[in-house]
């Protein structure tokens, strides 16, 4: 057998079958010897791959590991990072979306060998499945940040996700109530027990975790202030639970109208009574919106048994709660307000995500700009 050794840092053999086996020795890592070997069928190509490892080795790169799949990477980072830090909700939509829409496509690929194209090829097959192109850049999003950790954990050079363009999202997902809608959504609320979280929702923008999870300790009445700091969900372990808000953005104050405030003294005088009647059987969580018992709201209770009904009392179209935060920051844009102080009232972590979810308003706002501008130059060339 034909050997010969470079430098003490690697060697080239020749195997009984005839092909030609580099390796280089890695030393000892957790107590284990650890040796990484190439193969090809000529001495020369076999060299051109032990030089190359050899350069990407003694760099800091890290060496390709093809027993690591993508299955099992995903599986590490998912104990090992995503589960210590996001919320048990996120966790489940995480692990969900990765063992139903990724595994099947990439995951017995090796994960040193996971390329832009095949992430490409991977949101092509879930839009042609008819998924929509928000969940779509979902999934991307998730893998861009499990491959992130991979590139610091030294196991791929670089991160793949990174030359990928997620999916365009369809605006058309997008909904907003006009004024006038909102107007008679509030007529049609008038008087409700949970009148106030309908203006809240809409004045104030917020997930409907997020109003479930108010406190009255969270409203400050002088400054007109409500502070987001927990939001309300369900996950199949722990069932109903509070938890962090869905970003470190989430966290945040937001100034409510006048009209908002009036609305929650109606509301905190009406629960006063709902106390005193129930007396010991209410169960005082401080929650500005709690169940007829003081307990937290279910959101799917809500949304059947008084969001739906009070859409068809409006006479409105069926809209997803979360068009009510839509609303929100659809109403403020078009009022002129600026894009950075609709970011912080929604508690987006970007305002690059304002704008990608809202850019359905700008040529509305392009317009009126253009307007602005016509009607200043017009007046000065005529005086």
């Amino acid at each position: 057998m034909a050997k010969r050794r470079g430098h003490g840092e690697g060697s080239i053999t020749q195997r009984k079958d005839g092909r030609w086996q580099a390796r280089i020795d890695l030393g000892w890592i957790d107590g284990k010897r650890v040796r990484k070997s190439f193969y090809a069928r000529t001495r020369q190509e076999v060299a051109k791959k032990l030089t190359k490892a050899l350069s990407e080795y003694q760099s800091g790169l890290p060496l390709a590991n093809d027993r690591l799949t993508v299955e099992k990477y995903l599986s590490r980072w998912l104990d090992d990072v995503a589960r210590p830090t996001v919320r048990a909700s996120t966790f489940e939509v995480y692990e969900s979306r990765l063992r139903l829409h990724v595994l099947p496509h990439v995951g017995r690929i090796a994960l040193a060998k996971l390329a832009p194209a095949e992430l490409s090829q991977l949101y092509t097959r879930l839009l042609a499945k008819g998924l929509a192109p928000a969940t779509v850049r979902y999934v991307h999003a998730i893998l861009h940040r499990a491959l992130d950790q991979a590139t610091r954990w030294n196991l791929i050079p670089r991160n793949p996700a990174d030359l990928v363009d997620a999916p365009r999202l369809d605006h058309h997902d997008v909904t907003a109530l006009s004024p006038e809608q909102v107007a008679a959504l509030f007529d049609a609320a008038k008087g409700e027990r949970l009148e106030a979280l309908y203006v809240v929702a809409v004045t104030g923008g917020l997930r409907l975790g997020e109003i479930l999870a108010l406190r009255w300790s969270d409203l400050d009445w002088d400054a007109r202030t409500i502070q987001v700091r927990r939001t309300l969900g369900r996950t199949k372990k722990n069932g109903l639970a509070f938890g962090e808000p869905k970003t470190p953005k989430g966290r945040r104050s937001v100034t409510l109208p006048a009209f908002a405030l009036d609305a929650l003294r109606q509301h905190r005088a009406r629960q006063i009574e709902e106390r005193l009647k129930l007396g010991a059987a209410w169960e005082d969580l401080d929650l500005i919106f709690p169940n007829e018992v003081g307990k937290p709201i279910e959101r799917q209770n809500l949304i059947r048994r008084s969001f739906k009904k009070l859409l068809q009392k409006a006479g409105l179209p069926d809209v997803r709660f979360h068009d009510l935060r839509h609303t929100s920051a659809s109403l403020l844009l078009r009022l002129g307000e600026h894009p950075k102080v609709v970011q912080e009232r929604l508690g987006h972590s970007t305002i690059s995500v304002t704008m990608d979810v809202y850019s359905h308003v700008m040529p509305d706002l392009q317009r009126d700009a253009a307007a602005k501008l016509d009607r200043l130059l017009a007046r000065r060339a005529s005086s």
